[in-house]
């Protein structure tokens, strides 16, 4: 494993390396919140199978310097990154937050992202039907200033979301993390309850949050705004991962990618919620390197 920091121009990015340094290239985008570690759990896989595993942080995200971003920008970060590690052609995955992140990237880089893999991410909130309907007051408060004013909307996000967000930020002090089981006790209680999955997540969520919840902000604007793509103008084949019971990215987001994605495969594991990689991390990266 090796970490590095990256300038691209509009920020410094630790990027962190793993797996083979020779193998099969896999661009991680992580999730909301999360940071570089979040597949940190499967870097013996990734090695088996000789895959390269590149994962960053976004701005203001665990190591990485504070700043605004978009999925555009965060797309052309990960062209410049590509180009310092001399990786050419690769495949892009996201997790949940990570997910739009990913497509993204696909739209933007073209053939540069032979495949692209999605782990309970979001679909398109402006287009999906009914989607918009499950936002707070405050977040149509916030998306009112899209796009225009995206850092008045990253502003509001944090001022309407403060006691989520203050919950969330407890984790960097508690290590029993008991925001951990509201999120995903009821629909991932397998995973919780194991002690080193439990404290992976932990890991991941103490250093993506030690900066503060302004990452998790942008990614909302970044999101559930316009996304400011078409993923009809993705031409690689997309892999959709999704658990049945998922609260946070329930199935029909996957079902609304796969229709409108030109090339895309869905599969929805029975019984299972939001943690999808932790428990399939090996169909993944297989799947997306093949």
């Amino acid at each position: 494993m090796i970490e590095r920091e990256i300038v691209t121009g509009r920020h410094s990015i630790l990027v962190r390396e793993a797996g083979d340094s020779e193998g099969t290239p896999i661009v991680y985008f992580h999730g909301t919140p999360g940071s570089r570690l979040d597949v940190s759990f499967g870097e013996e896989i990734a090695t088996a199978l000789g895959v390269r595993v590149v994962s960053f942080d976004r701005p203001g995200y665990g190591g990485s310097g504070p700043g605004p971003y978009s999925l555009i920008s965060i797309a052309h970060e990960v062209d410049a990154l590509a180009d310092s590690l001399g990786i050419g052609r690769f495949a892009a995955f996201g997790w949940s937050g990570g997910g739009p992140f990913a497509l993204a990237a696909a739209a933007v880089l073209g053939e540069r992202v032979v495949r692209a893999g999605v782990a309970g991410g979001n679909a398109p909130f402006q287009q999906v039907p009914g989607a918009l309907e499950s936002f707070t007051d405050n977040d149509r408060l916030a998306l009112s200033f899209l796009p225009d004013e995206p850092a008045r909307a990253a502003e509001q996000f944090v001022i309407g979301n403060e006691e989520m967000l203050q919950t969330m930020m407890s984790v960097r002090d508690d290590e029993q993390a008991p925001w951990i089981d509201w999120l995903w006790g009821e629909t991932d209680p397998g995973v919780v309850s194991d002690p080193v999955l439990r404290g992976n997540l932990f890991s991941v969520l103490h250093e993506g949050l030690r900066q503060g919840p302004m990452g998790v902000a942008w990614d909302n604007v970044a999101w559930c705004g316009p996304w400011g793509i078409e993923v009809e103008d993705i031409r690689c084949p997309v892999h959709l991962w999704y658990g049945e019971l998922d609260q946070m990215a329930p199935p029909v987001n996957g079902e609304w990618l796969r229709h409108h994605l030109p090339d895309a495969s869905l599969v929805v594991y029975p019984g299972e919620g939001h943690l999808v990689p932790l428990r399939h991390w090996e169909e993944i990266v297989g799947t997306l390197t093949r």
